[in-house]
């Protein structure tokens, strides 16, 4: 974990400590409890989180390069074609596949990624589903960071491993924004390693306990910042200073937040009778 922080003996906790992170997570956990006691919550949670999985998709495309229309998302049958429409499909792919990782997650993390880079690729190569080897170029041009050695990709993804199978009583959003921000920080894919990332994010939420019934899209809150403040804030993490660090967990909270103001508005025109 890049991180100066790293060096307590739980680091997902120390960094739960950080100026300004405890105020993002008393935040997420209000916006959280806030949707979920929604009336229509009572009656209608399936179509929450079928809207809420196909609005993640979307935003989890935008900010690998393909911002199409929610519409558009929604119709679309043919994902197969160009490279926008692939980068598509393969977030819906992975937004289906998350939950159906659950139980594997914390007992074998490393096998968890393998499994939704093959989800993403849908491609047979012998780079799909494992981590790069030395010298194997990566496709992910939207993230500028250095690009670290697959030593330091195998090294760090171990460590990354070990912590979530040991488990930490940090918040959930410290634990998915760590593992979001490790996973774009090393690029351990030869490709779609950003859908990858977020995909992980949200097994993180759902499983923590945060958000079980997936219908706080944090790709959304990620999209609708942009892709600057994304990139910025990645660029923060990177640094491994606690400032950095903190603030790239509070924007991993604004957008969980955001996700939750759109399942809301979801919430209540479902309620209106308008979707």
């Amino acid at each position: 974990m890049s991180t100066n922080a790293s060096s307590a003996a739980d680091p997902l906790v120390a960094l739960g400590s950080l100026p300004g992170v405890p105020d993002a997570v008393d935040s997420v956990r209000k916006a959280v409890d806030r949707v979920y006691g929604h009336r229509v919550m009572r009656r209608r949670s399936n179509e929450i989180t079928s809207e809420a999985a196909l609005r993640g998709a979307r935003g989890s495309a935008a900010l690998s390069g393909a911002d199409w229309a929610l519409e558009e998302v929604r119709r679309r049958t043919d994902f197969g074609s160009e490279a926008e429409a692939r980068t598509v499909g393969a977030a819906l792919r992975l937004t289906a596949e998350a939950g159906q990782l659950l139980s594997i997650w914390r007992q074998s993390p490393l096998r968890v990624l393998a499994r939704l880079h093959l989800v993403a690729a849908a491609d047979s190569a012998d780079t799909v589903g494992r981590p790069r080897q030395h010298g194997e170029p990566v496709d992910e041009p939207l993230i500028e960071l250095e690009l670290p050695d697959a030593d330091e990709v195998a090294g760090r993804l171990e460590g990354l491993s070990q912590l979530i199978i040991a488990g930490s009583s940090a918040p959930a959003l410290v634990t998915a924004a760590v593992v979001h921000g490790e996973l774009l920080a090393l690029r351990p894919f030869g490709s779609y390693n950003g859908l990858v990332a977020r995909a992980a994010e949200r097994i993180v939420l759902i499983g923590s306990g945060l958000d079980p019934k997936s219908i706080c899209p944090a790709e959304v809150g990620h999209a609708e910042q942009g892709r600057a403040a994304y990139a910025a804030a990645l660029d923060g993490y990177a640094s491994g200073t606690p400032e950095g660090v903190a603030a790239w967990i509070t924007h991993c909270g604004r957008s969980i937040e955001l996700g939750v103001r759109e399942s809301t508005a979801v919430c209540e025109a479902l309620q209106r009778g308008a979707a």
